[in-house]
């Protein structure tokens, strides 16, 4: 699938995260048993944990690495929360995302950060693959072993991040991709080895304890271990290579590997078999187990069954397929097999031509390939949504917005249908419509750290008339895009301006306070951003730092990092 322009930075960027958070982590060859605390919070505190993989996600967004799509978000976030639910550390903060990558891959940062690429999905077969991969990853975070390649590698590991960072800052100013190899080769190959013996122990526990959330999250148990299988058969059929999957270059699997999980599967699914709730329904269930007595009704607890006429699972595959590709080929790729293949023709395909189709103005084709899958599905929100989508693009702006106004009203905090109904609204309507989208997005902006929300709630608020509102907006939408300082220089202009209130003052005021410390560092370590003038004369120094493996990053000694 086509990529963008800075598709080298960003395969490299994901493969950086992986190898600076796989440092050294000893040489045992034995399997740790789980351990809830570690020293290694003296290096790095969970806040500054999270804060640290909030902004390597900014970063990320801004080489444009991120399929961001509320739909997706939704439904990845909800996938990972679920299996999070049932891990080890259930109230710990975990943020899950879509890299914008077709490699095979994933990883886990600090702060509780998961990033699944979209190569990843696009081959996973079911849900419970998908899962049995998030849940892997999962295990590394809540076993402690982000927080314990830090602690074992106190000299390495600020080497790493700040290779990492130099990476970052030559790829967000760089179209070819040869300035972050080129940072990347000064470093990375120091601590190969390391990362080797890192994922040989803790890949296993990550496994063992991975299926274990896998199964409790009610998941297929067999599923790692299945797609890891897979994985290998690639392997052992011939690829070499650039063609080996980055899954398993980062993630390394053997037969003995494969055969524990599958053991381990086979053990919690005998477990399961001997509980005395095997046989029950959902009523029995709730008379006899439920665990929470005032629920009016527990047996609901336990949620619809799954199966369906079309899967949503794998709905969210052809999404992702489609919006981390290119649109118009993804259309060819679509209607070229629906033609040729009988086994194509299948519902996620079709909704996945759909939306190709849509993304490259073909909106009229778009609806007829959507509306014999409503005729199997009427109220599925994902394929209704899509067919406003493809009104909306077709010239059918007051049935797309009779659409977009119904899933509202059945879903009034769906970020999706918010966001995609407040769009239409601002697009062509008047001052009264703009009000209306700015008060649906509105609610959104508490939790939202996606550019996208509040680029289209400044719009909104510009159509209303409220210019101050749309220029807060608009700094937010910079900064959550990993340009601070264009937030920090918005803010700035923005405050001084005669006509603010006394709370937009406030507001303003309190926004640049927390912004500052994040600047002042940037600007003091010369980073190099898109948006930092005094960083992008750093780009020239950085082939320098080559030769001393870029110890000196800028101004700031190593030891700043521990």
């Amino acid at each position: 699938m086509a990529m963008t322009p800075r598709r080298p930075a960003a395969r490299l960027l994901t493969a950086l995260i992986t190898a600076s958070l796989a440092c050294s982590a000893g040489a045992q060859d034995d399997v740790r048993l789980p351990d809830l605390g570690s020293s290694a919070d003296a290096l790095i505190s969970p806040q500054e944990a999270q804060d640290y993989g909030a902004s390597m996600l900014r970063q990320m967004r801004a080489l444009n690495m991120v399929v961001d799509d509320p739909l997706l978000d939704d439904y990845v976030n909800d996938l990972g929360h679920k299996l999070a639910a049932s891990s080890d550390k259930p109230k710990d903060h975990f943020a899950f995302f879509v890299v914008k990558d077709p490699e095979i891959n994933a990883f886990a940062a600090p702060g509780g950060y998961i990033a699944v690429n979209s190569g990843l999905i696009t081959i996973a077969r079911n849900e419970s693959e998908l899962a049995g991969v998030i849940a892997h990853e999962i295990g590394h975070i809540t076993q402690n072993h982000l927080q314990r390649a830090f602690e074992a590698s106190k000299k390495d590991a600020p080497l790493m991040a700040l290779v990492l960072l130099g990476a970052i800052a030559a790829g967000a100013g760089s179209h070819s991709g040869d300035a972050p190899m080129a940072v990347l080769a000064g470093g990375q190959g120091l601590l190969a080895q390391k990362s080797i013996n890192f994922t040989r122990k803790d890949e296993i526990e990550a496994d063992r304890v991975g299926i274990q959330t896998l199964a409790k999250a009610g998941f297929d148990p067999n599923a790692m271990a299945d797609f890891f299988q897979r994985m290998q058969d690639v392997l052992s059929a011939g690829a070499g290579g650039e063609d080996v999957p980055a899954l398993l270059q980062t993630h390394p699997v053997t037969t003995m590997r494969i055969s524990d999980a599958k053991a381990r599967a086979g053990a919690l699914i005998a477990a399961q078999k001997l509980r005395p709730t095997a046989g029950m329904d959902a009523q029995q269930w709730a008379r006899t187990t439920a665990p929470i007595a005032f629920v009016k009704n527990p047996g609901a607890l336990l949620g619809p069954p799954k199966a369906g006429p079309i899967d949503t699972f794998a709905l969210m595959r052809e999404r992702v397929r489609v919006l981390a590709g290119d649109a118009t080929r993804e259309a060819t790729y679509y209607g070229s097999n629906l033609q040729s293949r009988h086994d194509f023709d299948t519902p996620a395909n079709h909704y996945g031509y759909a939306l190709a189709l849509t993304r490259s103005g073909r909106g009229a084709q778009a609806i007829a390939q959507l509306q014999p899958l409503l005729l199997i599905s009427p109220d599925n929100l994902i394929l209704r949504l899509a067919l406003a989508d493809a009104r909306l693009q077709a010239g059918q702006r007051a049935p797309a917005l009779e659409i977009y106004q119904a899933l509202n009203a059945q879903s009034p905090r769906n970020r999706a249908v918010a966001l995609a109904y407040a769009k239409a609204l601002t697009a062509g309507g008047d001052k009264t419509q703009a009000s209306l989208a700015a008060s649906l997005l509105r609610p959104l902006l508490d939790d939202a750290s996606e550019p996208e929300i509040y680029s289209a709630y400044a719009r909104a608020s510009e159509e209303a008339g409220d210019d101050v509102r749309a220029s807060e907006a608009y700094a937010d939408a910079s900064y959550y895009a990993g340009r601070p300082f264009d937030a920090m220089e918005q803010l700035k202009r923005l405050l001084k301006r005669n006509d603010l209130d006394y709370y937009a003052r406030a507001r303003i005021q309190a926004r640049i306070t927390e912004l500052t410390p994040l600047v002042l560092e940037l600007r003091k370590r010369k980073i190099q951003t898109e948006d930092n003038p005094d960083g992008r004369q750093q780009l020239q120094q950085d082939g320098d730092c080559l030769g001393r493996l870029c110890l000196d990053f800028g101004t700031a000694p190593v030891d700043a990092w521990h």
